[in-house]
């Protein structure tokens, strides 16, 4: 065990791509976070769509961008980097322009523009890692991705701040929003492509395995699928606790997700590099075990009594987000640790695959769990989390913390 990694803040920035690209992150956090919240609004009463329509073309729109990911990581594996990552924002620029351009009623141009922002959206996270893995290395490389992500997740809340604000105004309004968000993509695309970096993927760095041949990389995988589920227990699981089985107010389910943003923004950083000290892969294991605690104390609660059981959901939701920060801060790291320079950007979007298909299939998962009663939600939850942290932490002599 080693002394925690420092970061100065200066360090921090050219780690993470340099201002310039600080600034794209930024920008394109803030436009997501006015648009894709809303997105189904939009369809429902701008261009006067059914719920039901509207929500198969963005499910569409996701499955789409999934497929997509392998040749985003071939790409990324023949050098590209900034230019990637601008392309996953004009790709939403031209989505946001189809969206402005579809007349009410037709259902194909909403389905196009939701299919080329669903391409943006999954393309972004492999492209930017990548990028992040080119300018720096080690414990720094891992700080700059948990500020990337603690970046993005205070645009995507002050986005979404804008966007409820204009909700008042109508569908000229969502109309107004919907356009600033495509200035917003395209003034974060030409940030990112000024950044002008490319990467030369000869050979592995040296300093930087923390070991694990591709079964192990499977696993890892596997695992994530499991662990994504977390980023979906307060917008989906406590409120349907919360609101539906204990008839609290909706008070309660905003105060969760406004406690987990905060924190996620404030700690994900300092958590990150305090953790630096032990080795990627115990870190993630350590968060499988975190979550799977949080998960019991959720069912725990729910067995209090109504006036108790809320604000004991609430005290709980801090323990899962403390997991959350950890899985964060650690699987992407892990990855691009493992993962030779050559193939980095076919292992990154095999792991985006992979976070992908979690949220994509958590939702239905949480629910159907969640009408067969509490136990079966947080049990299940718990039960197949601390498998996916058993199978993490299972990989004896490897995992070990690299040089840096």
């Amino acid at each position: 065990m080693a002394t925690t990694t420092k970061i100065r803040p200066r360090a921090l920035v050219r780690a993470s791509g340099g201002p310039r690209y600080a600034v794209a992150l930024a920008v394109d956090a803030l436009g997501t976070g006015m648009l894709r919240p809303f997105l189904l609004l939009y369809g429902v009463t701008v261009l006067g769509l059914t719920a039901s329509v509207t929500g198969v073309a963005m499910t569409a729109g996701i499955v789409v961008g999934l497929v997509c990911l392998p040749a985003v990581g071939r790409w990324l594996d023949r050098g590209a980097r900034s230019t990637v990552v601008a392309a996953s924002m004009l790709v939403r620029v031209l989505g946001v322009a189809l969206l402005l351009a579809a007349p009410a009623g037709y259902t194909g141009l909403f389905a196009t523009a939701a299919l080329f922002l669903g391409i943006g959206n999954q393309a972004w996270p492999a492209a930017h890692a990548a990028l992040v893995a080119t300018v720096a290395h080690g414990r720094e490389r891992d700080a700059a991705l948990a500020a990337a992500r603690a970046l993005r997740n205070a645009g995507l809340g002050a986005g979404a701040l804008v966007a409820t604000a204009c909700l008042a105004g109508g569908t000229t309004a969502l109309q107004v929003l919907a356009a600033g968000t495509g200035l917003a993509y395209l003034a974060a695309a030409a940030l990112a492509w000024s950044v002008r970096l490319r990467a030369h993927p000869a050979a592995p760095p040296a300093e930087d395995h923390d070991g694990g041949p591709a079964p192990r990389m499977r696993a890892l995988l596997a695992a994530n699928v499991i662990y994504v589920f977390c980023l979906n227990v307060p917008e989906i699981a406590l409120p349907l606790v919360l609101v539906t089985e204990l008839h609290a107010s909706p008070v309660w389910s905003a105060a969760v997700f406004v406690a987990n943003t905060v924190l996620v923004v404030t700690l994900q950083v300092p958590v990150t590099v305090l953790l630096s000290r032990f080795a990627r892969r115990t870190v993630l294991a350590l968060a499988g075990v975190v979550l799977t605690a949080s998960y019991l104390g959720f069912l725990a609660a729910t067995s209090l009594g109504h006036g108790w059981a809320a604000p004991a959901i609430a005290a709980v939701s801090v323990v899962c987000t403390l997991g959350e920060i950890g899985y964060a801060g650690s699987a992407t790291a892990l990855v691009t640790a493992l993962t030779p320079a050559p193939v980095l950007g076919r292992a990154l979007a095999r792991f985006q695959l992979s976070t992908g298909f979690g949220l994509a299939v958590s939702p239905a998962v949480i629910t159907t769990l969640g009408s067969r009663g509490p136990a079966a939600l947080w049990g299940g939850l718990a039960a197949t989390t601390l498998f996916a942290a058993a199978t993490v932490a299972r990989d004896p002599g490897r995992g070990r913390r690299s040089p840096s």
